[in-house]
């Protein structure tokens, strides 16, 4: 799907909406009152930048944040937004919540849910994702994440895999430089400007994500500084100066709206 002259290229912005469950990996406790808390007001912060950029997103949320706040859902559809899975629970998964998730999140949304992204970008099982009722999903960052996974010989561009369309996140062409949140958040805006341009120009379209949890602030939390560098109003600020750069070039679209065009929706 690349671009021609007639068409501009297609940004496939996505969140992860989540309860605020990070500090637990890097052993600083947090109560699940106060994870839910800081994932739905960071939501709330999205939804809010987006309107205000007139940007069209896709928000792969947990089932359990949506239950705890069901009317972002339903803002967010209002919107002109896609709600998508990111499992039931952002740190406890079994096959089952495969379907439960869609299917909760359908219940409060009033949409149908078509798409997936497993929390921490972990392995599933495209068949399973077919029985359980998805069209595509989005869980593969074909990068070199140092202490994560190494994936930097995955296939890069969007594919079929056992009845799933598979859209990756994106990067950079052979050196697989990356476009998603860490890197937006440690890196000098030329760096970040420049490798979106060349996903764009060589992909037609450039897949990428970020937390609503990092419109908040976060320095207290016990984070590394990779994680916790850029976030609150300076994150807000960052991201919607990147967002209007990218809206003089390319089009917003979201998830599902794209695999609608490889004939998946």
């Amino acid at each position: 799907m690349k671009s021609s002259a007639l068409h501009k290229p297609v940004v496939l912005l996505s969140f992860d909406a989540e309860e605020f469950d990070i500090p637990l990996e890097y052993g600083h406790r947090i109560s699940e009152p106060e994870q839910f808390r800081i994932g739905a007001d960071g939501f709330e912060r999205t939804l809010l930048l987006l309107r205000q950029l007139s940007v069209t997103a896709t928000f792969f949320t947990t089932a359990a944040l949506a239950q705890h706040r069901p009317d972002l859902v339903r803002w967010a559809v209002r919107d002109g937004h896609e709600i998508a899975s990111h499992a039931f629970y952002h740190s406890r998964f079994e096959a089952a919540h495969l379907r439960s998730s869609r299917e909760t999140l359908e219940r409060l949304s009033g949409t149908s849910v078509v798409g997936f992204r497993m929390p921490r970008m972990a392995p599933v099982r495209a068949d399973q994702l077919r029985e359980a009722g998805y069209v595509y999903d989005s869980s593969m960052n074909p990068i070199w994440l140092p202490g994560r996974y190494n994936r930097f010989f995955a296939p890069r561009k969007p594919r079929r895999r056992d009845g799933i369309l598979e859209i990756p996140l994106s990067a950079v062409p052979f050196i697989r430089w990356p476009l998603f949140w860490l890197a937006f958040k440690n890196q000098p805006r030329w760096l970040t400007r420049a490798s979106t341009a060349a996903v764009l120009s060589g992909d037609g379209h450039a897949a990428l994500y970020f937390h609503p949890w990092e419109l908040m602030e976060n320095h207290s939390y016990g984070l590394p500084r990779l994680v916790a560098s850029r976030s609150g109003q300076s994150m807000t600020r960052a991201l919607a100066e990147h967002l209007l750069w990218l809206r003089d070039r390319a089009e917003f679209r979201t998830y599902a709206s794209f695999a609608a065009g490889f004939g998946g929706v």
